[in-house]
């Protein structure tokens, strides 16, 4: 299973600099939501992507923005760990203090500041022999290691870090194929959060 697959909302960025929308449950009138906010419907490896085209990081802020808010009136089990979303007048995001590597099964994130050093072994990432990167907690089933991602990412933004996460995706054609299909439409109270999510 990918970390893509875990969530109800699932956002994303390819290296390239698109934004991507993986929806792993059905959720009301999400279709017409992400359309109207400027997202294209794409059928791929069994999988509906929906598509942001990049442009400017305040335009992408605010497209995702919008979605996002949408989404969250029918489920609170969303992550987003798209960097292609992050937009700050007062922070640049050339050089980010955190930067998670995903990919091959594997998670490897650098820290540039020593604020971003401390805050990873607080959510138990430990060094790398050579100290030159930080881990994950060991013994993580694919739940645990997002939503150890994405507690650590949330808490940079909250200390004013700049994080940028690498999913492993060069283009959006190389997005995993779906490892389920969505259920029925969803009905009732939304689903409690299974990840931490960062606030717009």
């Amino acid at each position: 299973m990918s970390l893509l697959d875990i969530p109800d909302v699932f956002i994303g960025s390819t290296d390239d600099g698109h934004t991507f929308i993986i929806l792993n449950r059905r959720l009301r009138d999400a279709d017409r939501m992400l359309t109207e906010a400027g997202f294209l419907a794409r059928k791929h490896l069994g999988r509906t992507l929906y598509l942001l085209s990049p442009g400017t990081a305040q335009d992408t802020h605010e497209r995702a923005g919008i979605a996002m808010y949408g989404l969250l009136a029918h489920t609170h089990d969303l992550v987003d760990l798209a960097w292609t979303t992050r937009w700050s007048p007062d922070h640049p995001m050339a050089d980010p203090d955190l930067r998670f590597h995903i990919g091959d099964g594997t998670v490897a994130v650098t820290a540039r500041p020593p604020t971003a050093r401390s805050l990873l072994e607080q959510h138990g990432f430990t060094p790398t022999t050579d100290g030159s990167s930080y881990r994950p907690p060991n013994g993580l089933n694919e739940r645990g290691l997002l939503g150890a991602i994405t507690a650590a990412e949330t808490h940079a933004y909250t200390q004013g870090l700049s994080v940028r996460v690498g999913l492993g995706i060069p283009t959006p054609a190389d997005v995993p194929a779906a490892h389920r299909h969505p259920a029925a439409a969803a009905t009732g109270s939304p689903t409690p959060p299974s990840a931490r999510r960062r606030t717009r």
